[in-house]
């Protein structure tokens, strides 16, 4: 792909075992013709909903879960258009006691170009209390089985 070549793309650590399609509506494109820039974060926000479902086998209670974002970091690659197939892929690629990251692309499902980029960097958070706290060892340990390789680098 021609935008892996941009000095911005990051290479995924390993191939992305989660993959969500979006659909693009007509109010998600701005005056330009493409998808406006904030309803990239909607979509990678769906992306990391489904995947902690996915990697948790089932539903998670947000109410409990104990990770918030700390950081998000974008690099656009090129623009989405209306009528283009788009998917977010999400995967893991590290989880240490107090913090994870995510890296996050929304890709063309028909060609495979890789449109933007995100990476989150989460961190441990007691609800209950409002402070930091460590992410539990359950999470860690479902995380790096749903990725089939250890997080922990």
């Amino acid at each position: 792909m021609e935008n892996k070549k941009n000095p911005f793309y990051i290479e995924p650590a390993a191939p992305f075992k989660h993959t969500m399609n979006v659909q693009i509506r007509f109010n998600d494109i701005d005056a330009l013709g493409h998808v406006n820039n904030a309803i990239y974060m909607e979509f990678f926000d769906l992306g990391k909903a489904n995947y902690f479902t996915a990697a948790n086998g089932g539903p998670v209670d947000w109410r409990t879960a104990n990770v918030v974002v700390a950081n998000v970091n974008c690099n656009y690659l090129a623009p989405i258009y209306f009528h283009e197939p788009m998917a977010v892929q999400t995967q893991a690629t590290y989880v240490h006691d107090r913090s994870l990251k995510l890296l996050q692309q929304l890709v063309n499902t028909e060609t495979g170009e890789v449109k933007c980029q995100c990476v989150v960097v989460m961190v441990g958070f007691d609800v209950k209390n409002g402070v930091s706290a460590p992410i539990s060892d359950e999470w860690k340990r479902l995380l790096a089985a749903y990725e089939d390789r250890p997080l922990d680098k």
